[in-house]
């Protein structure tokens, strides 16, 4: 199974998103954890090479499983940890060969173009407390076919 470890900054009421070229889609700057990579050190290095920053104080906001299902049967599936930092250092890229940096009003994650898991995941880390736990499953074109969301909180679960 893969593991994804994503960051989103959140400073002064704005988001650093990265606008994927293929579906035009925004996402956290993240991607692929190596061997032996802790998911707090994968989230740390994916952030800074796709930004050319280096967050400040990141922490856990959310776990999830994301699944691709074909005509009932299960195609894929990989694991999301979600990080979140309230500032950075350094002067993020404006392009990369992943796609376009671009901060963004918090309020905006409810419109931009994303998958649906993401924009429930990204809104949980800049509004709410605690950590997200989740399972995302979508069709081969990322059209969510259903979600299911835990969360806690100071060792409290909700099955919200």
């Amino acid at each position: 199974m893969q593991r994804i470890a994503n960051l989103l900054i959140c400073k002064d009421n704005e988001v650093l998103l990265l606008k994927k070229p293929r579906r035009n889609w925004y996402v956290a700057p993240g991607g692929k954890m190596e061997t032996g990579e802790s998911i707090f050190e994968a989230a740390v290095r994916e952030f800074t090479e796709e930004t050319n920053t280096v967050p400040i104080k990141p922490y856990l906001k959310g776990i999830y499983t994301m699944v691709i299902e074909e005509d009932g049967k299960r195609v894929d599936e990989w694991m999301l940890f979600t990080f979140v930092a309230k500032d950075l250092e350094g002067t993020p890229f404006q392009e990369t060969k992943e796609g376009i940096l671009e901060w963004h009003p918090v309020e905006e994650l409810h419109k931009l173009p994303m998958a649906e898991g993401d924009r429930t995941n990204l809104l949980f880390a800049v509004h709410e407390q605690g950590i997200q736990y989740g399972t995302f499953v979508y069709t081969p074109d990322f059209t969510l076919i259903k979600e299911t969301i835990q969360y806690s909180l100071e060792g409290k679960v909700n099955n919200g």
